[in-house]
């Protein structure tokens, strides 16, 4: 853990079209319950001070122009871990009219944390292997699931 402590993480959340409930996992996470911040883990309202976006759902046709814009705010060096299956397939919502994919059709993911929805113990996992990555130089190479 104390690995971590030297760069503390600045997540930023991004709804994408899910149902909620990797949303509420994620606030779970952040929760003094699991208390992700004695890891640095910050939840921030801008994109432009994070360093990991946590990405819940599929994306939606509306909300395409959207994340690309929001996601292109974070600087770099930056992480994007999916939360959720929706996230990462498209999940229940796959065939539907309105979604137009999962977030890696648009950009690269560095950490995948699969669940429906996934355990916040198993998201503030897939957080600090983001922030490994970061800390490494290896965001936007490959792909990598939390367990």
């Amino acid at each position: 853990m104390r690995r971590f402590m030297a760069r503390s993480p600045w997540v930023y959340h991004l709804n994408t079209g899910s149902c909620n409930g990797c949303d509420i996992e994620i606030i779970a996470a952040l929760s003094p319950r699991y208390d992700a911040e004695r890891a640095g883990v910050k939840l921030v309202g801008s994109p432009k001070l994070a360093d990991i976006i946590l990405v819940t759902g599929p994306v939606t046709k509306q909300m395409k122009e959207r994340v690309i814009n929001i996601v292109n705010q974070v600087p770099n060096p930056r992480a994007i871990v999916v939360v959720g299956v929706c996230g990462a397939t498209t999940g229940v919502f796959d065939g539907a009219y309105s979604i137009d994919g999962p977030i890696d059709k648009f950009f690269p993911v560095d950490v995948y944390v699969t669940g429906c929805p996934p355990r916040p113990e198993a998201i503030v996992l897939g957080i600090l292997k983001a922030a490994g990555k970061l800390a490494k130089g290896e965001t936007g190479k490959r792909k990598e699931a939390a367990k």
